[in-house]
């Protein structure tokens, strides 16, 4: 029922391919090699905003007095308009990139 072909276990690395570790090796140099430019980063960008004062936080609130049956609360309003973004700060510290593709230390 089967097909016609053979049933000997043949490498599919094609003909001339090493299999010891010096190959595993030479790849990793090649992907070493490959890769221009370096895997730390030096800056990213900010999830901090300026306000209209020029105040810098994540998140910013006013707080609004409402009226209701007679009684005064105050609530807490977000703002969300006339907000500036840092944009890209300097680290000071270089992180390694999250697609770094090489394990540095198994531990």
């Amino acid at each position: 029922m089967g097909g016609s072909g053979s049933k000997s276990k043949g490498s599919s690395l094609g003909p001339g391919a090493d299999t010891t570790s010096e190959g595993s090796e030479q790849s990793v140099a090649r992907l070493k090699g490959a890769r221009k430019t370096t895997p730390f980063i030096f800056t990213r960008r900010s999830s901090l905003y300026f306000d209209e004062d020029g105040d810098l936080a994540h998140e910013f609130y006013e707080e609004t007095v409402v009226t209701k049956n007679g009684r005064k609360k105050s609530k807490l309003k977000r703002i969300q308009k006339n907000l500036i973004p840092q944009g890209i700060i300097k680290l000071d510290i270089p992180c390694i990139h999250v697609d770094f593709p090489i394990i540095l230390c198994e531990g």
